[in-house]
């Protein structure tokens, strides 16, 4: 099923993100923990690319055994980072032969030694160079694009990253979800200014259970997201106990996407992080919300 169909469903909607393994030694623990979670009967569920492309060869595996075996519509993600056309329009086929309808088209994030490389012959710059190549291969895909509430890293300021935004979805971009965010105002403002801006694409917002103090961290790094003071609080207070912040943090994340529901907000995407017991948890703490 084509992700822009499912979302205009009046019904609430859950989907959940996973990634590949990075070696061949994890292939099957990784695939296990997705079928677990494919189990749980998401609306729908993202497999990831990887930083760089550098797991982007289980992709394809990992979707495909999901829409087969589990009969759960897929969103393979593809990354144009550092990639010739060439390769996107290999990958463009394989998804193709493997009956995948969706894709998210990313630019992909940057690992340090991309960082520092010269990137001015690359083939692709940025998001939208993808987005009209696939439009433009004639592939019936069904194209997802990322947007930033808090805005894009590199944006200069938010009225340029929504101005970049507008071209990724007049390229063809069908839905857009949202980079995590731990402050629901924050994405209610930033609907107000994209819509202002003409902007009418279905958004999905995106949602990240912390489980452990050590996700923080990272969270910030990868998406500069603003931590509000009651989340900072819950994790000064259950941090370092495993198991109470993990609770905590299932519970925080589901009173955002609860909060959602009640603002009008019908889909919400989750970052699972290959975690089928968060996933399930999540699931029964809206058992009777989604049904």
């Amino acid at each position: 099923m084509k992700i822009d169909e499912l979302l205009k469903k009046e019904t609430f909607t859950l989907s959940f993100e996973v990634f590949p393994p990075k070696t061949d030694s994890a292939f099957d623990s990784v695939k296990t923990a997705t079928e677990q979670i494919a189990a749980l009967h998401p609306s729908f569920m993202s497999v990831t690319y990887g930083a760089g492309g550098g797991t982007s060869r289980y992709t394809l595996d990992i979707a495909k055994n999901i829409k087969d075996q589990h009969n759960v519509p897929t969103l393979a993600h593809l990354t144009c980072v550092s990639s010739t056309r060439e390769t996107v329009m290999a990958k463009i086929e394989e998804m193709k032969a493997a009956g995948i309808e969706n894709v998210m088209a990313l630019r992909g994030d940057l690992t340090p030694e991309l960082e520092k490389s010269d990137r001015s012959g690359w083939a692709y710059r940025h998001a939208v160079d993808l987005i009209r190549d696939i439009k433009a291969s004639g592939a019936d895909f069904c194209i997802g694009g990322a947007c930033y509430p808090e805005i894009h890293p590199e944006s200069r300021n938010q009225t340029e990253d929504i101005l970049h935004l507008k071209e990724k979805v007049d390229a063809g971009c069908s839905f857009l979800t949202t980079q995590m965010f731990f402050d629901n105002n924050l994405l209610y403002n930033f609907l107000y200014k994209i819509r202002e801006a003409g902007i009418t694409t279905p958004i999905v917002p995106g949602i990240m259970p912390i489980t452990n103090a050590n996700q923080v961290e990272r969270a910030v790094k990868l998406s500069g997201s603003f931590m509000p003071q009651r989340f900072k609080s819950l994790v000064d207070q259950f941090g370092t106990s495993p198991a109470a912040m993990k609770q905590a943090g299932i519970a925080y994340a589901t009173d955002q996407i609860i909060d959602l529901f009640a603002n009008g907000i019908k889909h919400v995407h989750v970052y699972s992080m290959n975690k089928p017991d968060v996933a399930k948890k999540i699931l029964d703490n809206l058992s009777d919300i989604l049904n």
